[in-house]
């Protein structure tokens, strides 16, 4: 099916090609233009094509290209449009169209983990667990006539995240031009994504009456940490369920009161904490309407700790692309950007559940790098680009999940595991006070170097 140099790639750098296999099965630019038809109520298309503008940005995300107008250089002879008009394009871009992008992928990767038997880990069996967070991103560069002035930092926008800790994909965004928005402001959008069954993890700045009774109402499931300001209605008494890896856990029964009159029964799990949180809370709160079989309330506490897992994926974001341009001002074009950047983790994702089908979850987990697998991709993307050329990718764009999950573990036999291998750093030392040389603004490296040498026995 392939040509002889297509199986050198897949030999010699088969991460490389199982990443762009999988961009082009999840963004195929004929499904792109139609989800945009499907979307845009505003914009239309004519000379330039959303396809067009997401492969623009994707090169950007990706680090291939420092800037949207480079990328736009690179290509300008294939392009019928100004670079005016590809910026024009991006700024005009609407969120529903940008959450669809990122929906779209999750739609097309999803089932093919689960065929390549790639899933990370199932944190409660029977039940779908989606972890949100949002994102506020960072500040941009002053470009805009309204923010030349302005010397507080412009946040071009705010997204909503939730993400599949099964399939270890972004499944959906819920972007928000507003900057300064905050998480309960979007709850009507938040619902709109709340299916039966579905596990909610959250911290606490999801905990609203009007988002808990919401899906409680939608027979959906939340595990979300109690906010102060929370009206519980009444307590039951509060029994010891044993220890955790953080702390001893406790456990009561509890009602919330509803601005509607009614009374939400819920279970508050307690975690008396061994070391202080970063804020210095000795203690926290975890609500939960999933009944008593589903699971114990150690066990819910510990499951609560798997929001950092969407923790990791925002650093991941920072360390592996360029998911926030500074250099786009306006709020449409940061957010798509920010999509795209979505997108290409999904992408990535899908390569480590390849892997851990092919050799094994837990291995995978303790021992490979994601950073080493984005830098592998970065380092061959280009030159492979070059030797195959466009064409050698279409056979992906149609492929079944099941056909593609097949192709998908063959790539990735080939992978030599010890070059991803993770180097996990010891613990932090402590900082010891910076007294010595206050007065000076530089000291020579080499002669305390030499000083200290002298000291030695």
């Amino acid at each position: 099916m392939f040509s002889e140099l297509f199986e050198r790639f897949v030999r010699e750098t088969p991460e490389t090609v199982m990443a762009r296999a999988a961009m082009e099965h999840a963004l195929a630019p004929e499904a792109l233009d139609a989800l945009f038809s499907k979307h845009a109520e505003q914009q239309y298309e004519r000379e330039l094509l959303f396809s067009s503008v997401v492969d623009l940005m994707s090169v950007v995300v990706a680090k291939v290209r420092p800037s949207i107008h480079a990328a736009y250089q690179k290509v300008a002879e294939s392009l019928p449009v100004s670079v005016t008009a590809v910026y024009n394009k991006l700024n005009g871009i609407e969120p529903a169209v940008t959450a669809a992008l990122v929906k779209h992928t999750a739609d097309r990767l999803g089932p093919v983990i689960t065929q390549m038997g790639g899933e990370a880990h199932n944190i409660l069996p029977g039940y779908r667990v989606r972890i949100i967070d949002g994102n506020h991103l960072r500040a941009s560069q002053r470009r805009l006539k309204a923010t030349r002035r302005s010397k507080a930092g412009p946040l071009p926008g705010h997204a909503l995240v939730v993400l599949d800790s099964r399939l270890m994909v972004v499944t959906d965004m819920i972007p928000c031009e507003d900057g300064h928005a905050q998480e309960r402001s979007l709850t009507p959008e938040i619902l709109g994504l709340v299916a039966p069954n579905d596990v909610w993890i959250a911290d606490r700045n999801f905990c609203t009456t009007a988002l808990l009774s919401g899906i409680a109402d939608r027979r959906g499931y939340f595990l979300v940490r109690q906010h102060a300001v929370l009206p519980i209605h009444s307590t039951g008494t509060l029994r010891r369920r044993g220890p955790t890896e953080t702390g001893e856990v406790f456990e009561q029964d509890v009602t919330i009161a509803l601005g509607d009159g009614r009374l939400l029964s819920a279970r508050r799990i307690v975690v008396r904490l061994d070391k202080k949180t970063r804020d210095g809370d000795t203690e926290i709160a975890i609500l939960t309407n999933l009944p008593d079989d589903a699971a114990d309330a150690a066990t819910l506490a510990e499951t609560y700790r798997d929001r950092w897992t969407l923790e990791n994926v925002f650093q991941s974001l920072t360390s592996m692309f360029n998911g926030e341009l500074d250099a786009l001002g306006y709020p449409r074009a940061a957010l798509l950007g920010f999509a795209v950047a979505l997108t290409a983790y999904n992408v990535l994702s899908t390569v480590q559940a390849a892997l851990r089908g092919a050799f094994g979850a837990e291995k995978i987990q303790q021992e490979v790098s994601g950073f080493y697998v984005a830098l592998e991709v970065r380092v061959h993307h280009k030159g492979m680009a070059i030797a195959l050329g466009a064409e050698a990718w279409t056979a992906f764009h149609a492929m079944t999940s099941a056909r593609f999950a097949k192709t998908m573990l063959r790539f990735a036999k080939h992978v030599n595991l010890r070059t991803l291998k993770r180097h996990p750093r010891g613990p932090k030392k402590p900082v010891p006070k910076r007294t010595r040389f206050a007065d000076k603004t530089h000291v020579s490296t080499a002669r305390l170097l030499a000083k200290a040498r002298r000291k030695r026995p």
